[in-house]
């Protein structure tokens, strides 16, 4: 019995491959998606291939011309796939030489699978970072936007969920903007992981051929070439680097979408959804529900497990190739596809948020905030830190237990408890007050985030300019 004569290694087996075991080895339904990263590694490799006079230069000239029309048809979506495919780099093979003859079996010369899939997802591996890199850059934009929109509206800030002290809103919507100028970093820095061409490396230890990998390597826009042949195709760290990073970003709009959840509830009330971005009940006539933020926050376990699925698929493989690395690809994949969708949900919500600054107001109001600036108050009247610490520890003691407030207090009864608050001690725990005083860079006084919006606004320029420079 002869082997099928479609499989790329026919010519060593006897007998076919069991129905089923084709099916399960197959990676089409998943690297389909490189398709347009196999067609310009493949036209690459065939014009150096006859420039190098190791094809004739002729043959050169129609296996080009037939991956030209290979892939005018799969943008097209005239393509048609063979159940025989076992993968986008055998489907476009296989239309090729349907469409050029035998010569297009010369397009495989001087390279293994091994090295033309590394080379493929690592050029679909960067266009994957420079495309969430420039959904990162979108949300930074939104929430800058949002916090100029409301710049002076003062809300409590929390630490372990209680109040803690108060807050330009501002200050806190500019928080998720360093976050996510991380995660551009990070997106940058998988981008330039996977900016090295292995094409060239064949199946573990080179070729023969006299190859020109840099030539390739320019006309596919990698940086360089990789170093080790080994290496280059049993490296999927680029893939790890990527999705790590996508791991890490819905971690941050997790959190974003946590605190959207808590101050959309009425016990909160700080903003209000947009009905664009919230379902109904189907019982309670009267529910709004923050679903698009709950969706977000639930996708990011799917992240969390793309990463961990391919850090498992790495941990025990031998150099170099082997069958495992088939599955380098569907979680990352995912990930990149989830991490965009969610970028995109969270910019629409959060630019379409209506902030209810009467209410943060209120809520900044309450929880004894402005104890710390008494006790610094006391600190600046020469009082030691800590002693001051225990004088207004007891003065909220006495509020708490008399149902009034730091702002309640008048000077007389302040000095009953010490006699180093001065006469502008009243005047020490006024929100506005409160909140303008802290000047450190970094802090949440007026001017200070005054300095930090522009630094986010060049940042976020920063990231924009390289997305683009990416596009062109």
């Amino acid at each position: 019995m002869c082997a099928d004569a479609k499989t790329p290694w026919g010519g060593r087996f006897e007998g076919s491959m069991d129905e089923f075991v084709t099916g399960f080895g197959a990676s089409l339904p998943v690297d389909r998606e490189m398709w347009a990263a196999d067609i310009e590694g493949s036209l690459a490799h065939v014009r150096m291939l006859g420039r190098q006079g190791i094809v004739p230069a002729e043959d050169a000239v129609v296996i080009e011309a037939g991956l030209l029309a290979v892939r005018d048809d799969l943008q097209a979506g005239a393509f048609v796939f063979d159940n025989a495919d076992e993968d986008i780099h055998m489907a476009v093979e296989r239309a090729l030489t349907a469409k050029v003859g035998p010569v297009g079996g010369k397009l495989h010369t001087a390279r293994s699978r091994n090295d033309q899939v590394a080379t493929d997802t690592r050029i679909h591996a960067k266009r994957l970072a420079a495309s969430l890199a420039g959904g990162v850059v979108t949300l930074q934009e939104t929430l800058i936007a949002r916090a100029d929109e409301h710049f002076g509206a003062i809300m409590p800030g929390y630490t372990h969920l209680q109040k803690a002290q108060p807050v330009l809103v501002s200050h806190h919507l500019l928080a998720y903007v360093w976050m996510l100028d991380r995660d551009a970093r990070r997106l940058r820095a998988a981008h330039d992981a996977a900016d090295v061409s292995p094409l060239g490396s064949a199946a573990l230890a080179g070729t023969t051929f006299p190859l020109d990998r840099r030539a390739v390597a320019e006309e596919l826009g990698f940086a360089g070439v990789t170093p080790n042949s080994l290496d280059a195709v049993s490296d999927r760290d680029f893939l790890l680097d990527l999705s790590y990073a996508c791991a890490v970003a819905m971690m941050h709009l997790s959190r974003l979408c946590e605190e959207l959840v808590l101050w959309s509830s009425d016990e909160f009330g700080f903003v209000t959804m947009d009905d664009g971005y919230s379902t109904g009940s189907s019982i309670m006539p009267q529910k709004k529900n923050p679903d698009v933020a709950e969706l977000v926050r639930g996708k990011t376990g799917r992240v969390y497990g793309d990463l961990v699925g391919l850090l498992t698929v790495m941990k025990g493989l031998p150099l170099a190739y082997n069958k495992d690395m088939q599955e380098d690809k569907e979680g990352v994949f995912d990930a990149a596809s989830t991490l965009g969708a969610c970028l995109r949900a969270t910019a629409g919500m959060v630019a379409t948020l209506r902030f209810n600054e009467d209410r943060m107001r209120a809520g900044a109001g309450g929880g004894f905030m402005a104890a710390t600036d008494l006790a610094d108050h006391l600190a600046a009247h020469g009082v030691p830190f800590r002693d001051a610490h225990e004088i207004v520890g007891r003065l909220v003691l006495e509020c708490e237990q008399g149902g009034r407030t730091l702002q309640d207090l008048t000077l007389e009864e302040l000095r009953a408890v010490s006699p180093a608050f001065g006469p502008e001690a009243p005047g020490a725990v006024d929100l506005d007050a409160v909140v303008s005083r802290r000047t450190s860079e970094g802090g949440t006084g007026h001017e200070a985030v005054r300095a930090q919006l522009v630094l986010a606004r060049d940042a976020a320029a920063t990231g924009r300019a390289w997305v683009e420079a990416r596009r062109a």
